[in-house]
């Protein structure tokens, strides 16, 4: 059996279509056909269903895919590792993190450590925390940046460092001359939010269910400047940290005084998932950067 049979047939059962499979592939139909039925005879079963020229996966075939594609995925693995041992730093690693992160900080790692591996090449993706874990879990990414999440015993969470949250209000709220506040001063006042499925509102709705509030939700947004522009408009207050560019805003940014009025920021990865040497040195390196960093 030749490798590439098994690289073929994982195109066939994509597209279940001899022809487009084909023209990607860039080889001819007849060729494609005779690989897929060499590669047939040699696991002694039939993987498609025919009907005149339309093809269709059987359970034979969704069987041999599964293991298909686990088998090529350790073959790139296993060439990326040894592209690592003789030239280190090399390989890609896929990353996702959260909106905030992308205004300040992932640049700022980005551009580090590049001087440090500069042919390490890097996939990132920026999403809502629960979009990232689910990458995360379905195997599209090998890290995130991410807030604390609920316990789960298939993924791994070490904190990095944490974040303060501010009251952010309008110049003509009420405690705009405040220098301080509790949460019971705001606590009904209408809440600009961040939408569900972001970490940093399930860390605020936690926050308010400890102090016996709940979130008097006026509008929720996508993120964070969204937030600050509509409370600047004055339709509301909001919690959010202190992130590059709100400055830009009439705002009056007010402590809260509350344990704990904050969030914690750090690198999730699956437990028991192989990861190649580039994520490895990467995974090292964002370990050592936001130690001797901090919130950067």
């Amino acid at each position: 059996m030749e490798f590439n049979s098994l690289y073929y047939f994982t195109k066939v059962a994509k597209y279940e279509n001899m022809s487009r499979a084909a023209e990607e592939l860039h080889i001819s139909q007849p060729a494609l056909s005779k690989s897929i039925s060499v590669l047939e005879t040699s696991v002694g079963v039939e993987l498609f269903d025919r009907n005149g020229r339309s093809i269709k996966l059987n359970r034979y075939g969704k069987f041999f895919l599964e293991r298909v594609e686990n088998i090529l995925k350790e073959y790139d693995r296993a060439k990326e590792d040894l592209a690592n041992l003789v030239s280190p730093g090399q390989g890609e690693v896929s990353i996702g993190f959260m909106h905030t992160l992308g205004l300040e900080v992932i640049p700022s790692l980005m551009m580090d450590v590049k001087k440090v591996y500069p042919n390490m090449k890097f996939q990132l993706t920026q999403s809502n925390s629960s979009a990232i874990m689910k990458k995360l879990e379905l195997g599209e990414l090998d890290l995130c940046l991410i807030s604390s999440i609920d316990k789960n015993s298939e993924v791994v969470w070490e904190k990095l460092w944490e974040e303060e949250l501010f009251l952010i209000i309008s110049k003509s709220h009420p405690l705009a001359t405040k220098k301080q506040v509790k949460i019971k001063d705001f606590a009904q006042d209408p809440f600009i939010s961040i939408k569900k499925g972001n970490s940093l509102r399930r860390t605020v709705d936690d926050l308010f269910k400890r102090e016996g509030f709940q979130l008097n939700i006026a509008f929720e947004g996508e993120e964070i400047h969204t937030v600050a522009g509509l409370v600047e408009s004055g339709l509301g207050v909001s919690l959010i940290p202190h992130i590059k560019g709100l400055e830009q805003y009439k705002l009056h940014i007010i402590k809260v005084d509350l344990d704990n009025c904050k969030r914690e920021i750090g690198l999730a990865y699956m437990k028991n998932r192989f990861k190649s040497s580039a994520t490895e040195q990467f995974t090292m390196f964002i370990r050592d950067y936001f130690k001797n960093n901090g919130n950067v």
